[in-house]
């Protein structure tokens, strides 16, 4: 990984160009480093990431727009503008739009890990992706995708 450069990563533009389709969420990277990574976030009405875990990583979410539903633990929380959500490595934690509107934040992880790698791998999987790919894919990038609550 080449070390960090100092600069303006413009509104709207990723860096190097790179914006994700993530299972219809789109992702745009801010910044990429060894000790970290940050993107943002655009979550349409009804867009989720199911319960996971992170095992290797703290992650951090500042919402900009919206009301986002966070599971940390089992436990629900909503998040409005102006709220971060702090969630530890090897806790889990689902994101949920719940809602009629869009919902954009800033996410960041510290350290990088495979996040960046895993994000390529997710979104060359496509909106229709299958949900045995992305938990399989996951896995190898250091991300675990915790099973349905019906399926325990």
């Amino acid at each position: 990984m080449t070390p960090m450069t100092a600069g303006i990563t413009r509104a709207g533009e990723g860096i190097e160009g790179v914006r994700w389709n993530i299972l219809g969420q789109t992702y745009i990277p801010k910044q990429l480093s060894e000790s970290s990574l940050s993107w943002h976030a655009t979550f349409p009405p009804g867009t989720f990431v199911p319960p996971h875990i992170h095992p290797t990583q703290d992650e951090f979410l500042y919402i900009l727009q919206g009301r986002l539903t966070a599971v940390l633990d089992g436990q629900e929380s909503v998040a409005e503008p102006g709220d971060t959500i702090r969630l530890p490595r090897g806790q889990p934690h689902g994101l949920f739009n719940r809602s009629d509107s869009d919902v954009k934040c800033f996410f960041w992880v510290s350290p990088a890990r495979r996040l960046y790698d895993l994000f390529w791998a997710l979104h060359n999987l496509g909106p229709q992706a299958n949900p045995a790919d992305v938990v399989a894919i996951s896995a190898k990038h250091e991300v675990d995708f915790l099973p349905p609550p019906d399926a325990e």
